[in-house]
């Protein structure tokens, strides 16, 4: 997957962008968008601020506008003061999907000035009025495609400059078809925690044919995982799960990339190579990997798929247990909504006690280690199945965000949980959840890293 500048929209930013940009006048308008920009083997423009330009103070006309120079200057001083790059968007209210003869012209002193006032790259974009952006940017003189424009939101919308005419941008295919297929291609996913759940997420992006897939787990296959991590063999016991299984991929793919992180996702190296990706899948079973990549989602403004399963288990009179339900769940967090942590998906004190247990085990009381089954003890259960229910509707969920085909509104999906004891399947829309805002939006690499002082780069102060 060759690609080299990405830039990516939280739905806020996008949205209040496009209302200033398309006041319903039929003439043109502008703003400034400040970046940070974040990436080791590709450039990512992360959207985090919008600078008005205000209509009264330009010149408008229904295929071009003149705008006052303060309007930079005042850009240029927000976006030196972080360190931020800032990209020139202005309208095409006629929807002309392509960069014109005067947009050109304009950029050649624009670009200049605001590469002078910031030191940085800058970069210039159009929005058309269904929202669709096309971008470029300026490291000299010469403008370099953005090759993806993405606004992350209840859907994943994509625009994409190869394939783009001036009549539009390339209309997302037909979910599950040999053309989503293709489409998918050009995206990079990151899997976090490669084991029974992640496994099965990792399986059926590879074979649903994305273009790069970054594994990151820790761990080594051991004999009771057989039962339950894909593609696992008895020679492979062990092993690193994400050499593994990056060596299974390469074995029915020729095509694509796949990247094996040996680390955990609690490390600087994993969340520099998780920030890559252009989605992220949460497939762990701790209350700290969840937290890092509830923070990594919101800071890398990226998309956030999370799937858990879990059996509880009652007592019963004879003294054995049954099982109560049987629990699989969806999450999926955008930057600037919900996060995992709203949800009560974990807290405080379940991060507090995993790093009790792991720090100072005599500090905390020792449990049964539940595993999937609550209050038993079981070294090798026999949850495949459930597995690839919960790894399926996560999946699933993800199409459904790229390539809409329900019958109804995305955002009435925030999360799903199905139950099968029960056979019931209950969903939650956004709105149902208290929004905290606790994570920072498209931070990016500021250190400390995701907010985090463990994570910071090392001789630097938290």
């Amino acid at each position: 997957m060759k690609r080299s500048h990405t830039l990516v929209l939280p739905a806020k930013v996008a949205d209040e962008l496009r209302a200033h940009l398309f006041p319903g006048d039929g003439l043109e308008a502008a703003a400034l968008l400040l970046c940070t920009v974040t990436g080791q083997r590709r450039q990512k423009w992360l959207g985090r601020e919008v600078v008005w330009v205000p209509y009264e103070h330009c010149t408008r006309q229904p295929n071009c506008i003149t705008w006052p120079g303060e309007c930079v200057e005042t850009a240029i001083d927000r976006a030196s003061a972080r360190g931020d790059a800032v990209i020139a968007v202005h309208s095409h209210p006629g929807g002309f999907f392509a960069f014109s003869t005067a947009d050109d012209e304009s950029d050649r002193v624009l670009m200049n000035s605001i590469r002078h006032g910031t030191d940085r790259t800058a970069g210039s974009a159009l929005m058309t009025p269904s929202g669709a952006m096309r971008a470029r940017v300026y490291e000299d003189d010469r403008a370099t495609p953005v090759d993806l424009v993405m606004k992350a939101g209840a859907d994943i919308e994509t625009w994409w400059n190869n394939g783009a005419t001036a009549s539009g941008p390339m209309k997302p295919p037909i979910a599950f078809t040999g053309d989503m297929r293709a489409w998918l291609g050009r995206l990079s996913v990151c899997i976090i925690g490669v084991s029974g759940t992640g496994s099965v997420v990792a399986e059926q992006l590879a074979r649903l044919g994305a273009g790069e897939i970054i594994l990151i787990d820790f761990d080594k296959i051991e004999e009771r995982n057989l039962n339950r991590i894909l593609n696992s063999k008895v020679a492979d016991i062990g092993s690193l799960k994400v050499e593994m299984f990056a060596d299974a991929i390469r074995r029915y793919r020729s095509d694509g990339e796949v990247i094996s992180v040996p680390r955990s996702v609690a490390t600087r190296e994993a969340v520099l190579a998780a920030s890559e990706a252009d989605i992220l899948f949460s497939c762990v079973d701790s209350a700290e990997g969840r937290h890092i990549a509830d923070r990594l989602a919101a800071c890398f403004a990226i998309p956030l798929f999370d799937v858990g399963v879990a059996i509880p288990t009652e007592p019963m009179p004879d003294g054995r247990r049954h099982v109560a339900e049987v629990y699989g769940r969806v999450d999926y967090v955008y930057p600037g909504g919900s996060s995992l942590m709203d949800r009560g998906v974990y807290d405080a004190v379940l991060l507090e006690a995993e790093y009790l247990a792991r720090t100072a085990p005599h500090a905390l009381a020792r449990k049964v280690a539940d595993g999937y089954l609550h209050g038993m003890a079981e070294e090798a259960p026999g949850v495949i199945t459930l597995n690839m229910r919960a790894a399926s509707a996560c999946v699933v969920e993800f199409i459904a965000r790229l390539f809409p085909f329900r019958e109804f509104a995305n955002e009435t999906r925030a999360r799903t949980i199905f139950m099968l004891a029960e056979g019931d399947e209950d969903e939650f829309a956004e709105s149902q959840f208290q929004n905290g805002h606790r994570f920072p939006v498209a931070e990016g690499t500021a250190e400390p890293l995701l907010g985090l002082p463990a994570l910071a780069a090392q001789g630097r102060a938290a």
